[in-house]
């Protein structure tokens, strides 16, 4: 199929981005998310409002102590430590496991925010590594929304409908934060079925076990800790098999495996047996 009749705009600014958001736009960036919802009519607007013209967007930096990736940065640009400032090494861990090279070419690191799949792999490594998410609204003004309340469910966030994702924020001390991440795929390329995510940094008390592609958003083990970490290095841990039941109750209990399997394993590179 092909996608039905839209206007394309490029503005070359991202304050002009917003301000031509409305109920009838959609924002396009590397479209890997959106061109196929297009060409299959699951989505319609009226026009599409381009990224690709703002090179603001595409900036890497370091300021306040924070990485600051602009929303259009690329995948690849990311595996590849295309950056005038390093990255964490996560990251790039991370980007090069996403999907194909030929998707990480293309894709952006705000558009796979933006779209919220809850088995995207930037949800739960952001939300490890306490990142957090700058929103840009039509009359200018910026907002932060730090990652656990960013994404609200299945393809649902914390966006205003005059808002954009400008850029996310990683706290450059994540560069020295020991991490792990694993996910269960039935083949290289495709959406995971479990995703385990863990980040310390213990100079800052920073300790981050997440569990990803749960369905919904990212869940984040806050109150476990350190202690739950250090007796769920095996996957067979009854220990964490019983947190993740109480966090997500109802759960399939072959999913809760699943789960349970990728976050030990992400937990056994930081702390091993």
């Amino acid at each position: 199929m092909k996608p039905a009749a839209f206007e394309h705009l490029r503005p070359d600014t991202a304050d002009a981005v917003a301000g031509l958001l409305s109920p009838e736009a959609k924002v396009i960036a590397g479209g890997q998310s959106l061109g196929p919802m297009l060409n299959l009519r699951l989505a319609r607007p009226a026009r599409l409002v381009g990224l690709g013209a703002v090179a603001s967007l595409r900036d890497i930096r370091e300021e306040n102590g924070m990485i600051v990736l602009g929303a259009a940065v690329s995948h690849a640009r990311i595996e590849d430590g295309d950056s005038p400032v390093a990255l964490p090494p996560m990251l790039r861990h991370v980007a090069r496991g996403i999907a194909y090279r030929a998707v990480r070419n293309r894709g952006t690191i705000g558009g796979s925010l933006a779209h919220a799949d809850p088995a995207a792999d930037w949800i739960a490594a952001l939300t490890a590594l306490g990142a957090q998410i700058v929103l840009r609204s039509a009359a200018g003004t910026d907002r932060r929304v730090a990652m656990p309340g960013f994404v609200q469910g299945a393809y649902r966030t914390a966006l205003g409908p005059d808002e954009i994702i400008a850029a996310v924020e990683v706290p450059a001390a994540m560069r020295d934060a020991l991490w792990g991440y694993d996910k269960l795929c039935r083949k290289v390329g495709e959406f995971a079925d479990a995703i385990g995510a863990v980040a310390l940094h213990p100079a800052s008390g920073h300790v981050r076990l997440v569990s990803g592609a749960t369905g919904a958003g990212p869940l984040v083990l806050a109150e476990a800790g350190a202690d739950l970490a250090r007796s769920a290095r095996h996957p067979g841990s009854p220990a964490l098999r019983d947190a993740l039941a109480a966090a997500l109750p109802g759960t399939d209990p072959v999913k809760l495996r699943l789960l349970a399997t990728a976050l030990s394993r992400a937990i056994a590179k930081v702390l091993p047996a």
